[in-house]
């Protein structure tokens, strides 16, 4: 049994045999999603159109005064014809024991770190979930000990890590994927601990007036695999994930003043026997009440640098971010985010549409649009050139 098994056991065992875990309550959502691609694919292997369920419900409780509480929010996808997309993950199954000045979280969790919106580079606790969406937005749960100290020079946390989640990848049958295609069942540590392996990491927080500071450090596995050239069992070649070890220092900032938020975010990393630092910042700056109305209109500007330049395992290594969030401020909670990135170097595009409203007191509808345009063989964006989505789900939330 897997250390991450381990942990999903003991803590469902403790829900369903502890009196004071049984009287908690039980939210979440379930939802249906549909994939419309305006091209066929590259592989004739990979799908068109395509529907998948998702559900995620959420049990919480507090007691002890509510110095003590206990979360589990378990994932499942079942996707229509990717079976890597399918999937089932424990996000959260977490006990918490706050006392006046420090905090103890103990289980599965995820953890945010970061200010910017179009990457967020110091954000390296958990694992990214891209059968969810190419965004990175989604998370697998990281298995932790966490000591959160709270004093008044800031917030000082102390992260253990057991336990390495893999990165997903969409299968042989599934889009939005790599050309050729990643093979996860090949994947390669540095480390001779493999998924055992222990990271370690450490953040300072604290806000000082108009100020948002964050310092951290981390040390393991990187989140972020390279690729290495192979071929599968049928000898088709594929990408090979390699694993190496990391070590990270990072500082993120956000300045507040009047309707302007400033933002940065930057690191400096070393692995595989090199070194190299990397950045992202820029501003939201927020109209309110526009046209007389109750919307608020933000316009936001970031830019992104890489000091390996071409070479970089990212697409954000020299690129402009540009985009608008409009806010409804009306009882259905609608909201739109429009962003696009480009490539100063070769003029290579990305462009999202994000939106959603709710419906009545349990329903949600939201669109998603992405669209690649312009990126020349030698941009990483090439493999997603016929990979243009849209996509609409209907969730009910309980």
């Amino acid at each position: 049994m897997s250390l991450h098994c381990r942990y999903v056991f003991i803590f469902l065992i403790a829900l369903l045999t502890n009196p004071v875990l049984a009287a908690g309550k039980w939210s979440g959502n379930v939802a249906l999603e549909y994939r419309y691609f305006t091209e066929n694919a590259l592989d004739n292997r990979q799908h068109g159109d395509n529907w998948s369920f998702s559900a995620q419900p959420e049990y919480f409780r507090r007691w002890d005064g509510e110095r003590q509480s206990f979360t589990f929010v378990p994932f499942l996808r079942i996707d229509e014809n990717d079976p890597e997309r399918s999937h089932f993950d424990i996000r959260e199954l977490t006990w918490v024991k706050a006392n006046k000045n420090h905090e103890w979280r103990i289980g599965i969790r995820k953890v945010y770190w970061g200010v910017t919106e179009s990457q967020h580079l110091v954000d390296i606790i958990n694992q990214t979930d891209l059968v969810e969406n190419i965004d990175t937005e989604d998370k697998l749960g990281q298995p932790m000990v966490n000591l959160s100290l709270v004093r008044d020079w800031g917030t000082l946390d102390f992260f253990v890590l057991p336990g390495f989640r893999e990165r997903t990848f969409p299968g042989a049958k599934g889009r939005l994927r790599s050309q050729p295609r990643v093979d996860t069942d090949q994947a390669v540590y540095e480390s001779s601990s493999g998924q055992r392996h222990v990271d370690v990491a450490m953040r300072w927080s604290h806000n000082i007036g108009d100020w948002d500071i964050g310092l951290s450090y981390f040390r393991g596995t990187s989140r972020d695999p390279r690729f290495v050239p192979g071929v599968d069992s049928s000898g088709a070649p594929v990408l090979v994930p390699y694993y190496d070890q990391m070590r990270q220092t990072s500082l993120d900032l956000q300045w507040t003043t009047g309707n302007w938020l400033w933002k940065l975010e930057a690191i400096a990393r070393q692995s595989n026997g090199a070194s190299y630092n990397a950045s992202v910042a820029g501003f939201e700056y927020t109209f309110t009440g526009i046209f007389k109305s109750k919307k608020d209109l933000g316009v936001l500007l970031e830019y992104h640098h890489d000091s390996r330049g071409t070479r970089a395992t990212t697409p954000f290594q020299d690129d402009i971010f540009v985009g608008f969030r409009l806010s409804f401020n009306d009882r259905q909670s609608t909201e739109l985010l429009f962003g696009s990135v480009r490539d100063r170097d070769n003029s290579a595009e990305s462009f999202f549409l994000e939106t959603s409203r709710r419906f009545g007191s349990h329903w949600k509808g939201s669109l998603e649009i992405r669209s690649f345009r312009k990126a020349p063989p030698t941009d990483l964006l090439f493999m997603f050139r016929n990979e243009d989505v849209l996509q609409l789900e209907l969730a009910y939330y309980f």
